[in-house]
C-alpha cells in the first residue's frame, strides 16, 4: 500500500503569502518557509506586519479567492487520484484553503487553524494542528503499514521528505536543492508523475 503525501503552495497553488504581497504592495509578506525555516519565526513576522497593515481575514480571502491552481496540476491529481492513495500536507490554514480545495475537487487537506477575533475579523494568532506536523503525518502512514512517497518544496517539508520512504523536491528553489542534495529535485508534474511511478515499483 502507498500513500502519496503532497505539500500545497508551490506543489499544486501558488504561494498565498507572495499574492498577498503583491495584492496588497507589501512586499515584507513575500518571505516565505522558502526563506525562513522558522515557522514560528515566519508567522509572528506575517501577523506583525498584518497589525501594521491593518490587514485582516476577508482582506486576504479576497486575495485567495481570486487564485487559481498552478498550470498542470489540477490534470495531475486527477491522474493522481486514479492511480494512488493521496493526502495534502500544509502549513495553510482551513480559513485559507477552502476557495481553493474547492478547484482541486476537495481531497484531504491535514493543516492548521487561525485564531480570529469574531468582531474585528483580525487575526491575532494560529494554532498548528501539532508540532513538525508533515513528519507526524508521514510517521503515523508508516505505523498503518503505508509506504510514503512524499513532495515538497519548502525548508518545512524537508523533515516530511526525510521521515518519507521516497521525498521529491519539487519546483524548490536553489537554495533548498543545494542544502537537501539528497533528495530527488525536479521541476515538472510530468517528472513528478515518473518519479512517482518509479518509487512505487522501487518499493514493491
Amino acid at each position: 500500500m502507498k500513500m502519496i503525501c503532497l505539500d500545497l503552495e508551490g506543489v499544486l497553488v501558488p504561494e498565498i503569502w507572495v499574492n498577498v504581497a503583491q495584492y496588497t504592495g507589501i512586499d515584507a509578506l513575500k518571505v516565505t518557509t522558502r526563506e525562513i525555516s522558522d515557522y514560528d519565526e515566519l508567522m509572528r513576522l506575517r501577523l506583525d506586519i498584518l497589525d501594521q497593515h491593518q490587514l485582516k481575514l476577508p482582506d486576504i480571502q479576497k486575495v485567495i479567492a481570486q487564485l487559481t491552481p498552478l498550470p498542470g496540476a489540477i490534470a495531475f491529481i486527477h491522474w493522481l487520484r486514479e492511480t494512488f492513495q493521496w493526502v495534502i500536507l500544509s502549513d495553510t490554514y482551513y480559513e485559507f484553503a477552502h476557495p481553493l480545495m474547492r478547484q482541486l475537487d476537495w481531497p484531504t487537506l491535514l493543516c492548521h487553524t487561525l485564531e480570529v477575533d469574531p468582531e474585528t475579523q483580525r487575526i491575532t494568532g494560529y494554532r498548528l494542528r501539532q508540532k513538525d506536523p508533515k513528519r507526524h503525518a508521514v510517521k503515523a502512514f508508516h505505523q498503518l503499514n503505508y509506504k510514503v512517497i512524499a513532495a515538497g518544496d519548502s525548508y518545512n517539508d524537508t523533515s516530511m521528505l526525510s521521515e518519507a520512504d521516497v521525498g521529491i523536491l519539487f519546483h524548490a528553489p536553489d537554495k533548498v536543492k543545494q542544502e537537501f542534495p539528497q533528495f530527488l529535485a525536479i521541476d515538472t508534474y510530468d517528472d513528478l508523475k515518473q518519479a512517482i511511478l518509479e518509487a512505487s515499483a522501487k518499493l514493491g
